[in-house]
């Protein structure tokens, strides 16, 4: 059985840094493994403006 992590991140804009690399990291360091990136907002012109990154990880027996 896996358990599941959902994570809002974005990828900056022209005010903004991109946060997925880090974010990625730091649930990798908590032994969570990546399934998917999903777009879940558009910026208006086509581009994806917000994702929600997947986790899994194994549920402790």
């Amino acid at each position: 059985m896996y358990e599941y992590s959902y994570v809002e991140t974005s990828l900056g804009g022209f005010f903004s840094s991109a946060t997925h690399r880090e974010t990625i990291d730091a649930y990798a360091k908590e032994g969570w493994r990546l399934v998917q990136v999903l777009p879940t907002n558009d910026n208006g012109h086509g581009k994806p403006a917000q994702y929600e990154i997947i986790f899994e990880r194994p549920v402790p027996e």
